[in-house]
C-alpha cells in the first residue's frame, strides 16, 4: 500500500516507554509505565529541564524506531494529544529535519460546525475550544514558522469511541472549506490489556465507517478530496 501516510503516534502519558524505564525515572512509575495524568506530568515537564531532557531522549528512540521501519514518515500526533505541549512543540520543531517531521496534527474541533453537525453536548464543546485556543493557536504558529504543515480542523474529538457511520456522514455534510480530518480509532475487534480501547468505545463500527464504500462515494460526490498529512506540502 505505497499510497498509505502512516504517521508517528508519540506516546509520552499512559503506554509503555521505549526506552528501558532506568533511563526516563522521572517519567515512569513503578510499573514501568509511564504516568497516566497527563496534567500532572505535563506541568512536571514544563517546570523540569531534567524532565525535559528524558522526554527528549525518549521521543527520539521512538522516532529511531518509526525510522528503522524505513517508512515514509507522514505526520505525527501522540497519545491524549500531548504533543500540543509547549515543550513537546518545541521539541517536534527542533528534530524536524533529522527524522522528517513535516506534518503534525492539529487538535482542534470548531465548536460550532462539530455542534450543528451532531445537535449534542454544545456546552463542553465551546468550553474545551475556549480553554485551548490560545495555546493550539501558538501551536500551529510555531508549526508554520518551521514549514511543518497541520490540518485546519479535526472532527470527532468530542465524539471519540462513537464515530459510527451515521455520526461522521452528519460531519461530512458540515464539514468547512479546508483540510479537516476525522478522527476516530477504528478496529476490527476489541481486545484485552493494558493498551487496549477502552470498553465503551464502538470501534469496530468506527472501522465500518472508514471502510464503507458508501462512504467514499459520499465524499466524492460531495468534491471533497482524500489526502494523506504528506498531502498538505503537495
Amino acid at each position: 500500500m505505497p499510497r498509505l501516510g502512516v504517521g508517528l503516534h508519540l506516546v509520552l502519558v499512559d503506554g509503555r516507554p521505549a526506552l528501558p524505564p532506568d533511563e526516563i525515572p522521572d517519567l515512569v512509575a513503578a510499573d514501568g509505565r509511564f504516568h497516566r495524568n497527563p496534567a500532572m506530568i505535563g506541568a512536571r515537564i514544563f517546570f523540569q529541564p531534567r524532565l525535559q531532557q528524558q522526554v527528549e531522549r525518549e521521543m527520539r528512540a521512538q522516532f529511531s524506531l518509526f525510522l528503522a521501519t524505513e517508512l515514509t514518515l507522514d505526520h505525527v500526533n501522540a497519545h491524549h494529544h500531548f504533543h500540543q505541549h509547549p515543550t513537546i512543540v518545541g521539541l517536534l520543531v527542533r528534530m524536524a529535519d533529522e527524522f522528517g517531521i513535516k506534518s503534525v496534527r492539529w487538535p482542534v474541533e470548531p465548536p460550532l460546525a462539530s455542534w450543528r453537525a451532531q445537535h449534542q453536548r454544545p456546552l463542553s464543546r465551546w468550553l474545551a475550544w475556549l480553554c485551548s485556543a490560545a495555546r493550539l493557536l501558538r501551536m500551529r504558529q510555531r508549526l508554520h514558522s518551521n514549514d511543518i504543515r497541520c490540518n485546519d480542523y479535526m472532527f470527532g474529538l468530542h465524539d471519540s469511541g462513537d464515530m459510527t457511520p451515521e455520526r461522521v456522514k452528519r460531519f461530512l455534510r458540515e464539514l468547512p472549506d479546508g483540510v479537516s480530518e476525522i478522527y476516530c480509532h477504528p478496529a476490527t475487534r476489541h481486545w484485552r490489556g493494558e493498551d487496549a480501547l477502552p470498553s465503551h468505545y464502538r470501534c469496530v463500527e468506527e472501522f465500518q465507517a472508514m471502510a464503507d464504500p458508501a462512504m467514499r462515494k459520499l465524499v466524492e460526490q460531495a468534491g471533497m478530496k482524500l489526502i494523506s498529512f504528506d498531502g498538505l506540502h503537495r
